[in-house]
């Protein structure tokens, strides 16, 4: 790593705590640590849209100007929140047998973060994890990874895999516990509920395979459907790895599948023709909704007709 701070955005520098503290301001009272714990403490308990300069001010009895010698952007200090909140991955998942089970330690203790400070959950994407906690979980996946033979590719394939399951899993549970604390219901109660509404508007003709999931009782089943998948997706890994520890070559790198890379599809005018597509799919969706709407009403009026 640089020793130059200008050689890292602000907000970086600061994480790895190469960043110059300011030369004038209020320093026995402030710092950029005081100022992220009390950042996070506001979203913890009001949400992120509860956080801004101004208001983690107020909350330290300072002016947003003294915070901006510290933390220059707003930007900065959402990063700094997020490295905070996210903390270092626990070292018990060093303990567990396999690299399977690290794995698992490693997806459970993920989603806690998650379900801890949901508004994580609402910080876009950037890019690859360039700060120290984040450095950290995504090098213990990658350790976790390293008996299994595979490719630093592959292993930093898998790392995501696993991380993004984690994250799908955190999005939804901190929804419902977000419905839950709004509603008052419990978890049982807003499964009924849904199943319920989904019952009331999922039709055989219309969606057939939902039908018959809500027919099944899909929407009241506790199964953890998120370790379902996980388990299916380490015992897809799991065979991979048999496969090549007993002589088998490695699967080709896979490409893009897209015909059109990332960059062309971000491109505004590629995304009006999408949108466009889109809402042409729509109208025939409508469309042809209204052919089994009218196709049902004629089957019932003859049937009517003809017990008549």
């Amino acid at each position: 790593m640089a020793d130059d701070e200008t050689d890292l955005p602000r907000g970086i520098a600061l994480a790895w705590g190469i960043a110059a503290d300011p030369q004038r301001g209020p320093k026995r009272e402030m710092s950029v640590e005081r100022i992220v714990d009390t950042a996070v403490a506001l979203a913890d308990a009001e949400g992120i849209g509860a956080v801004s300069m101004a208001a983690v001010a107020a909350r330290l009895g300072f002016t947003p100007m003294s915070l901006y010698r510290y933390v220059s952007a707003k930007d900065d200090l959402l990063l700094l929140m997020q490295e905070h909140a996210t903390g270092l991955p626990p070292e018990a998942h060093r303990e567990q047998v396999g690299w399977r089970a690290k794995l698992e330690s490693l997806y459970d203790a993920a989603v806690a973060v998650y379900l801890e400070h949901p508004w994580i959950l609402t910080l876009p994407i950037t890019g690859s994890p360039v700060t120290p906690n984040s450095s950290a979980w995504l090098d213990a996946s990658l350790d976790a990874l390293g008996e299994t033979g595979l490719s630093p590719t592959e292993r930093i394939g898998v790392a995501l895999a696993v991380m993004g399951q984690a994250r799908w899993c955190g999005i939804v549970f901190a929804g419902y516990t977000e419905q839950a604390r709004a509603t008052g219901l419990n978890a049982e109660q807003i499964s009924q509920q849904e199943s319920a509404l989904f019952d009331r508007v999922i039709t055989a003709d219309e969606f057939p395979a939902l039908r018959a999931a809500v027919d099944d009782g899909v929407f009241l089943d506790d199964s953890d459907t998120f370790r379902f998948g996980l388990h299916r997706l380490l015992e897809g890994v799991a065979a991979y790895v048999d496969e090549r520890a007993a002589g088998a070559g490695p699967v080709p790198p896979v490409q893009w599948q897209s015909e059109d890379p990332p960059q062309v599809l971000a491109d505004k005018k590629v995304r009006e023709k999408r949108k466009a597509l889109r809402e042409a799919e729509k109208a025939l969706h409508a469309a042809r909704k209204e052919e089994r709407l009218a196709l049902r009403e004629a089957r019932a009026r003859a049937a009517r007709e003809g017990g008549a």
